[in-house]
């Protein structure tokens, strides 16, 4: 018999949580084979098999938690599993002879409970859904559950027991005129449901958290006018995306913009470990991207050392592997500095949380248009304007210095020529 283990994932990631099987006890698989998706904080992770032969016995249901170098599934030789089909069929001429030296009554049992064991295999449920529902003594077949993933919890397990013991409740009105408060819990629980967090939005809840906790977190604004870079991006966006294959968005301005303004600024490209500050001399840039499963934050590695072109891409490439869920780890890890844009979503002014142990995150928002003084004679324009926001950690950031690196930011989107010279 060979055991399959949980393998090593990462430096910072010690378990896990078993979002699905792709196979099922019997299955005969190849060497290299998935066999399960695990969740971790991160990212999903395929586990692989490193051997070929059948499925045995899985030791770990979907919602379960697991750690690296446990045992999830056994794994066993092609052989072993015909073997098993063929021992209930030998015992099947037992089972007709029965009648003949005890009553046909005493004979059906049998094979009612072996029913009943067979359905209960094929009910996928937690292991406290399970003990619940033998306290309550209810068949886990009849519960019907709400999980995607078709997996029975405990609250499905109660809300079934409450909904058979209902009608019970109902006869007896005339009898006691106070019971049927008794009914007004179950009428309350179909206007709420529980949903278990998923892994991810744990961990994204305990970072945002733990940054609230462990930063001196403050957040200054400033505003720009985007009449320029929008004004380069319309008449060279076709022969950009002819050139190059793809789009020429506002993504490759400011993440070129931050790099300027943070190599006039080091410490906001630095972080804190212990009594120490670590200055970083590179620009790994991460890019919030919002996902089903929640936000998440790829990094574009080296991007003082790409093009306009070459950020573009990368960044549409991380975008698409966010959403289609088949980021890597090392997509995720690092990252000297932070970018988010709430304005796709239509947000005028926010205050972004750190993306510890990163000082800095830079907030853009929606444009808007709105009338602005354009020079000193005091003439007034109406002009594409959008907010942004800098939240930084005081403990190694000034204030003046957070400032002075929003209005870089500021002036270098404001003039193309002096961002292109920046790059």
């Amino acid at each position: 018999m060979i055991e399959i283990k949980v393998p090593e994932l990462a430096e910072s990631i010690t378990e896990g949580t078993i979002a699905e099987w792709t196979v099922k006890t019997g299955d005969a698989i190849e060497k290299g084979e998935t066999i399960a998706e695990l969740e971790t904080d991160k990212v999903n992770v395929e586990i692989k098999s490193d051997f070929s032969g059948v499925i045995q016995e899985l030791l770990a249901e979907p919602g379960d938690n697991v750690v690296v170098g446990q045992v999830i599934a056994k794994l066993g030789e092609e052989g072993a599993s015909a073997a098993s089909e063929a021992a209930p069929k030998e015992e099947a001429p037992k089972a007709e002879e029965a009648p003949k030296t005890e009553p046909a009554k005493e004979a059906t049992p049998a094979p009612v409970a072996e029913e009943k064991k067979a359905s209960k295999s094929r009910t996928v449920a937690s292991p406290a859904a399970r003990k619940k529902a033998r306290e309550l003594g209810i068949d886990l077949d009849e519960v019907s559950y709400r999980d995607p993933m078709g997996r029975v919890r405990v609250e499905d397990v109660e809300a079934h027991n409450q909904a058979k013991n209902a009608p019970k409740a109902a006869e007896k009105p005339a009898a006691s005129p106070s019971k049927p408060a008794a009914t007004a819990p179950a009428q309350d629980d179909t206007r709420v449901e529980r949903i278990k967090m998923s892994r991810r939005r744990q961990t994204i809840a305990k970072r945002l958290v733990e940054a609230q906790h462990t930063a001196a977190m403050l957040t200054t604004f400033n505003e720009v006018d985007m009449t320029a870079v929008m004004d380069v991006r319309n008449r060279r966006k076709d022969a950009f995306f002819k050139k190059n294959g793809v789009k020429l968005g506002f993504m490759s301005f400011f993440t070129k913009a931050v790099i300027g303004a943070l190599k006039s600024f080091p410490l906001l490209n630095a972080e804190i470990q212990g009594d120490e500050i670590l200055l970083k001399k590179f620009y790994d840039i991460g890019v919030a991207v919002s996902t089903e499963e929640g936000l998440v934050v790829p990094v574009v590695r080296d991007a003082d050392k790409l093009s306009f072109a070459g950020i573009e891409k990368e960044i549409g490439d991380l975008g698409k592997k966010a959403r289609d869920n088949s980021l890597g780890l090392k997509d995720l890890q690092g990252g000297t500095f932070t970018i988010t844009n709430g304005g796709i979503f239509g947000s005028l002014y926010s205050t972004p949380i750190l993306n510890t142990p990163q000082v800095g995150i830079l907030g853009m928002h929606t444009i808007q248009r709105r009338p602005v003084v354009v020079d000193d004679n005091d003439t007034v324009e109406v002009r594409p304007m959008m907010y942004i926001a800098l939240s930084y950690d005081h403990r190694i950031v000034d204030g003046k210095d957070a400032v002075q690196f929003l209005v870089r930011v500021k002036q270098l989107l404001e003039d193309p020529e002096d961002l292109l010279l920046e790059g």
